[in-house]
């Protein structure tokens, strides 16, 4: 790869980079990066990044060429008065472009794209947002579609997107309705237009046989209206909070079922909910113990019991009419009771008070195993009922417990954190998923490691057993040497999924680097080697991007 570069300063607010290299194997790249601050309080930058490409080698004649182009624009604004401004654009011509061309870890494993601009004012218990948003869930890379009758091809991206052109919220907080009674007034609201679409494939005899489009209409709308009414007992050292609220969200068009599927029909629909929850907090535990330990000169023990019982109808079995946007869309029937029991240690050092360990478990009881009919036995089920509890999907069919979640975390010394969530499934009798992940750093020396396992039922998720660790010495500042290398195993594939390693050497004025990558992810299967020479107060000469440092 041969490249070259040129900085323009155009004036004192903006300026533009333009890098292109010349794979002499493949093509050119070009990276365009625009950045501006047209006033005090607004900026913006904005990278163009695409590839024109000559052919794989060793791809068949004539060769299979992944030219493409992706677009990143961040800023924000301050619009005076309150109001502010922010946005991010991603988009990209192909996954499948990107996976083959990009430098990132995490734009190679990552399957989402997210666009988001919003507009925002708070005041008093207010707030008002208007949203701008893009979604795009790649479900595999590109999918190649076959014409019999000619033989050619096209390429069809298998992916779901979902837009929100625009969305207006507006809410409040809790505030009291009438003064001296404990009674206080919340709401949310949104009305938006919103689409959805995604390709239907043939899933039995030819999974790349394009069947439909699963599509709505390009400004479907959709209006959703929640206020809760909320009030508190105390009785002693026990509190119970109790609330009552409604929902109503009107569709413009609904879904129903069609061949073993769902189609998009236009019928405006309206979801009617009731819902209750009372939320009893028990008295705390606590004792103290004064003597001093490695941990802290002191150190109390709490423990803290909680229940809290919810309750919606009037949804019932039509949770399946429903169009599925955000989590808006997940509200289904539920007659159910959560048990949390949350341990906390903190330790006194010196003046200070550090919450240094903390325990949390939560399992829920549904009294109502079919969620009023919206459960399919032998599908994948996300309620709003279960995303709330964990971020793994467990439901494959009627149960009347939830796993038991467990959370985490520790800082028993200076320099030390762990973290680790893991769900129980008293079904299994095993912990069917697990992430954990352990940080120390001391002095100059730092070094990571984690562990994210999922062997529950496939229906709901693929099995999956990864390792991450990352270890160094120094920092971007430091003197000398500094090195540091950071890998990623698949344990199921036996496959390390990538790696890197970067040594610099910093004198006063100046620094060198080189760095090592290795990516074996899908179709991202190469090494590469990248070095930079730096110069304090003017920049970095070289292949290795700020980005890609590790210093």
């Amino acid at each position: 790869m041969l490249g070259i570069g040129y900085y323009w300063a155009i004036k004192r607010s903006y300026d533009l980079t333009y890098l292109v290299q010349d794979y002499t194997g493949r093509g050119f790249a070009h990276h365009v990066d625009f950045r501006g601050k047209p006033r005090e309080g607004t900026d913006f930058d904005a990278i163009l990044y695409g590839v024109q490409d000559r052919g794989a080698p060793n791809s068949g004649n004539p060769p299979q060429k992944y030219s493409g182009a992706s677009l990143y624009v961040t800023g924000k604004s301050d619009l005076g008065d309150g109001w502010t401004a922010r946005g991010t654009i991603n988009y990209i011509t192909s996954f499948r472009f990107r996976q083959e061309w990009t430098q990132s870890y995490n734009e190679a494993v990552g399957s989402e794209i997210h666009s988001v601009g919003f507009l925002n004012k708070n005041w008093s218990t207010y707030t008002f947002n208007a949203i701008f948003a893009r979604l795009e869930n790649f479900q595999s890379i590109e999918v190649p579609i076959v014409n019999p009758a000619t033989g050619s091809s096209h390429y069809v991206a298998n992916a779901v997107t979902i837009r929100k052109l625009p969305e207006l919220e507006l809410g409040s907080r809790d505030h009291l309705i009438w003064k001296n009674i404990p009674l206080w007034f919340s709401f949310q609201s949104a009305a938006g237009f919103l689409y959805r679409s995604e390709p239907v494939f043939n899933s039995t005899t030819n999974p790349t046989a394009l069947i439909d489009t699963y599509r709505t209409g390009q400004f479907m709308n959709r209006l959703n209206l929640a206020p809760h009414v909320t009030t508190a007992f105390h009785w002693g050292d026990f509190h119970l909070v109790p609330s009552i609220g409604v929902r109503e969200t009107y569709y413009g068009e609904a879904q129903s079922p069609y061949q073993g599927r769902f189609q998009v029909i236009g019928t405006n629909i309206v979801r009617s909910a009731r819902e209750f929850s009372a939320d009893l907090m028990f008295p705390s535990l606590a004792r103290i113990y004064n003597k001093k330990t490695v941990f802290g000169d002191k150190l109390k023990h709490v423990i803290e019991p909680r229940a809290t019982y919810r309750y919606v109808n009037g949804i019932g079995d039509d949770f399946n009419r429903f169009i599925r946007f955000d989590e808006t869309d997940l509200l289904s029937n539920t007659n159910e009771l959560e048990l949390s029991l949350t341990n906390r240690i903190y330790a006194k050092r010196g003046d200070s008070v550090q919450e240094i360990f903390t325990w949390e478990l939560l399992q829920k009881r549904y009294f109502d195993p079919t969620f009023g009919g919206a459960l399919a036995a032998g599908e994948r089920n996300v309620f709003e009922s279960t995303a709330d509890l964990t971020g793994y999907a467990f439901l494959v069919g009627p149960r009347s417990t939830s796993p038991v979640v467990s959370l985490l975390r520790m800082s028993p010394i200076n320099g030390l954190g762990i973290q680790w969530q893991a769900d129980y499934d008293p079904r299994q009798r095993a912990i069917v998923d697990s992430t954990l992940s352990v940080d120390y750093r001391w002095q100059k020396y730092f070094i990571s490691a984690g562990n994210n396992e999922v062997h529950n039922d496939p229906v709901l998720a693929p099995a999956a057993n990864q390792f991450l660790l990352r270890a160094g010495f120094g920092d971007p500042n430091h003197r000398g040497w500094n090195a540091a290398v950071t890998g990623v195993y698949d344990y199921r594939k036996a496959v390390i999924l990538y790696s890197t390693t970067q040594v610099t050497y910093n004198t006063d004025c100046c620094g060198l680097s080189v760095e090592y990558h290795r990516y074996n992810v899908g179709v991202l299967n190469l090494s590469e080697w990248r070095m930079a020479f730096s110069v304090a107060n003017l920049g970095s000469f070289g292949t290795l991007r700020k980005q890609d440092r590790v210093f």
